[in-house]
């Protein structure tokens, strides 16, 4: 098993998660280099974790610290522009969410790719607890059966002043609310589970919060498999809860938690007649490893000492980003999206704003 050199982007309060994660990792990771353009964030950060390399050009800690992965843990604006030139200089890179603000930007990921070599994974954790595994390898199976309904609700509250960052809450630094900034992990698992989706209804408004953006979203989603789903993503909601479940045939899945779930989260109820075989199947499955940080990386690290794609890599990041894309296009426009519809030349393929029908359908419908 390799040690991989990795540099951390950004210093602020999630990039003190990946550090601590890294840690984790039993050695397959040296921290080598951070990189803040603000340089006390920078010293303090590199003093707290132990990094020797510190920078406040990307440029330079690519030609210098010369890393093998890089993670980007800066605002969701500056993303791209920075996997890209990572990619190009042949560092992996391991992104956090959103990916890019727009499907046109993210698409560029593919040049940067084939010129570089390397590979390009979001941070998507909650696909890589034990528990989600085997809920994903039982959807579907002859234990478990066909899924036919399913829910998954990020119910978040952020009060006023959380948008006191100029970039917070709008359109041109975060690309969207809560469907890009918040959501975005709950239904990547629900795509995770389900596996491609077909059709998109959707709704949003500006309840609330002084934002551009909205701060509430639900849609009503058709996959390819037959089964029908809601999602509602809130900043609106007291009660904080994370929350997915999935009506089976013989089985129901539930996932309830905040921030990141461990085995204990998850709740198996067999339909009558169905309690041995449902309950055989599950606890047949290995359920140790919780979702989180350390469990991504320890994956992406397997991945690179096999030679495979990384997990959560950009073909299945794009269908995540396109599945937000595809709720503001519908919100916006008051008709249902098809997946591979926002293509090039479509109003919501250069920005989840649609060129400003969003802005015009918020200040149009928002709360006094």
């Amino acid at each position: 098993m390799q040690t991989y050199k990795v540099a951390i982007v950004g210093t602020g309060g999630i990039a003190a998660v990946h550090a601590s994660n890294l840690a984790r990792t039993d050695n397959r990771a040296e921290l080598v280099a951070a990189c803040d353009v603000d340089d006390a964030r920078l010293q303090a950060f590199a003093n707290n974790h132990g990094i020797a390399g510190r920078y406040q050009s990307l440029t330079e800690l690519l030609a210098e610290a010369k890393p093998d992965i890089v993670h980007l843990c800066t605002p969701p604006m500056m993303h791209i522009n920075q996997a890209i030139e990572c990619l190009e200089a042949g560092a992996h890179v391991l992104s956090e969410k959103p990916p890019a603000l727009s499907l046109a930007d993210f698409d560029r990921l593919n040049e940067a790719e084939a010129r570089g070599g390397a590979q390009f994974s979001c941070v998507f954790q909650h696909r890589f607890g034990d528990a989600s595994a085997a809920a994903r390898s039982l959807i579907g199976g002859s234990d478990f059966g066909r899924p036919l309904v399913a829910r998954c609700d990020t119910l978040w509250y952020r009060p006023d002043e959380y948008f006191d960052l100029p970039w917070r809450g709008t359109w041109k630094a975060e690309g969207g609310g809560p469907t890009m900034g918040h959501g975005i992990h709950q239904f990547d698992l629900l795509l995770h589970l389900l596996g491609p989706w077909e059709e998109v209804s959707a709704i949003a408004s500006r309840q609330a919060r002084a934002t551009s953006t909205e701060d509430f979203s639900a849609a009503l989603v058709r996959f390819d498999n037959g089964a029908a789903a809601t999602v509602i993503n809130s900043l609106l909601s007291p009660r904080e809860t994370s929350d997915i479940r999935v009506d089976c045939e013989f089985a129901t899945i539930e996932l309830s938690h905040l921030y990141g779930y461990s085995t204990k989260d998850w709740t198996i109820t067999a339909a009558p007649g169905h309690d041995e075989a449902v309950s055989g199947a599950w606890t047949g499955q290995p359920l140790e490893r919780g979702s989180g940080h350390s469990a991504q990386f320890l994956a992406m690290y397997d991945a690179l000492d096999a030679g495979l794609p990384l997990p959560a890599g950009a073909d299945s990041a794009r269908q995540t980003l396109e599945f937000a894309a595809a709720i503001y296009a519908s919100a916006f426009t008051g008709r249902a999206v098809r997946r591979g519809e926002i293509v090039p030349g479509h109003a919501f393929y250069e920005g989840m704003d649609g060129d400003g029908r969003g802005t015009r359908v918020l200040a149009s419908t928002a709360r006094a």
